[in-house]
């Protein structure tokens, strides 16, 4: 059957937007008049409903941002705690959203609420902006009848996956805007600048001391093979990409994403977090641990800590717990295991996993405070350092000029 888009008032006045599926313009109309909303735009949507697993599939990224969804999550929540249905609930949130795409996608899941679906099958539908995690955590509050807490901690974490992304963007700007300012301001003093300094100091028929030669043979070379130095990083750049696809390449550079000093620390504080909250939050809101372990590991990137889990799942299913083969991985850090068989003796699992992804964000938000509070003068004395060099092998040759004529 297809889909309209409408825009119209409601009973109030108030604007409002979404879709409806009807056989007909005209019995869209109807459909919409009889749930008190005036339309003063009605259009046919492209897209069939029908294939909802084609949308979960497309190969195109989201245009909805963590942010955006954590936000309409929250309004779902406050909305059901008011008393709303659900169906309300959704019109409502989907009508007031800035974006188009959440609107829409939204107002398709009301749909088919009302027609008699749960809620959590239709978020299946739509793939694109409802990851797996969203949709089981829905699933469980659907059942247990506690949708309206399951959405709060739904909020609560995505909140937090954006304030941790938020910080981390925060502390690198700095150094990355201030690394491109300086190469680029390097690469146009050597290929611009220098050459043309360089020409007139050879004119000047005298022995150029080693700085200078040094200087000059480093721009020429940049200068007249470019196209073989931009050839060569592309061709290492295509080879790196395809030894990433490979499995044994793929396997070796993630375990290397570990082992490397310093930034491997932070690579598994990082994911061990992620890790520790997502299993935390899921087990919350009433996910069996296997199931939860499952989807936890899928949103892990690193092929070692999804091994890991893997085999951690496979014990649990045959009647472990979770402190014992979590350590016996020997992946990740000592407090999670620690954490785990404190929870598992307590029977309070989910505040242990909180408390572990809460020290370990923190350690994470001092190491990379501390990296750039030394990274930023290394960079400044190295800018330094070259730009200095430049200046000593240009300015060498005209003192030598200066005292010759004197």
């Amino acid at each position: 059957m297809p889909l309209f888009e409408y825009t119209g008032f409601d009973a109030r006045g108030k604007k409002v937007n979404g879709v409806i599926e009807a056989s007909g313009k005209k019995l869209g109309l109807q459909k919409l008049r009889e749930q008190g909303i005036y339309a003063t735009d009605l259009k046919e949507e492209k897209t069939v409903r029908g294939e909802k697993a084609k949308r979960s599939l497309t190969l195109f990224k989201s245009s909805v941002s963590t942010m955006e969804l954590a936000a309409a999550t929250r309004q779902m929540a406050t909305l059901l705690g008011a008393g709303l249905p659900l169906d309300e609930t959704l019109q409502t949130v989907s009508s007031q959203l800035e974006n188009p795409t959440l609107g829409r996608t939204l107002s398709r899941v009301r749909e088919e609420v009302v027609r008699g679906e749960s809620l959590h099958q239709s978020l299946a539908g739509e793939g694109r902006v409802f990851p797996e995690l969203y949709v089981n955590m829905i699933e469980v509050g659907e059942n247990s009848g506690t949708l309206e807490q399951v959405l709060q901690r739904l909020a609560d974490f995505l909140e937090e996956q954006v304030r941790m992304k938020s910080r981390l963007r925060a502390a690198l700007a700095y150094p990355i805007l201030m690394a491109l300012i300086g190469s680029g301001v390097l690469v146009f003093l050597v290929t611009f600048v220098v050459p043309k300094v360089t020409r007139m100091l050879e004119d000047l028929g005298q022995s150029l001391p080693w700085p200078t030669l040094l200087l000059i043979r480093g721009s020429d070379l940049l200068v007249d093979y470019a196209w073989l130095i931009l050839a060569l990083l592309a061709a290492a750049v295509f080879a790196f990409l395809r030894y990433r696809r490979t499995e044994r390449g793929r396997w070796q550079l993630h375990r290397l994403a570990l082992s490397i000093p310093v930034v491997g620390r932070l690579n598994l504080l990082v994911a061990t977090s992620r890790f520790a909250r997502t299993l935390g939050t899921l087990l919350q809101s009433g996910l069996p641990l296997l199931a939860a372990l499952d989807i936890t590991r899928n949103l892990l990137q690193n092929q070692l800590l999804r091994e890991a889990l893997e085999d951690t799942a496979a014990a649990v299913r045959e009647g472990e717990g979770l402190s014992a083969p979590l350590k016996r991985a020997a992946v990740f850090p000592p407090m999670l295991t620690q954490m785990t068989a404190v929870g598992e003796r307590s029977g309070d699992m989910e505040t242990m996993l909180f408390r572990v992804a809460d020290a370990y964000d923190h350690e994470v938000e001092l190491a990379i405070t501390g990296a750039l509070s030394l990274l930023e003068p290394l960079m400044i004395l190295l800018m330094g350092t070259v730009v200095g060099f430049i200046v000593m092998a240009i300015l060498l040759p005209i003192f030598q000029a200066s005292q010759g004529i004197g």
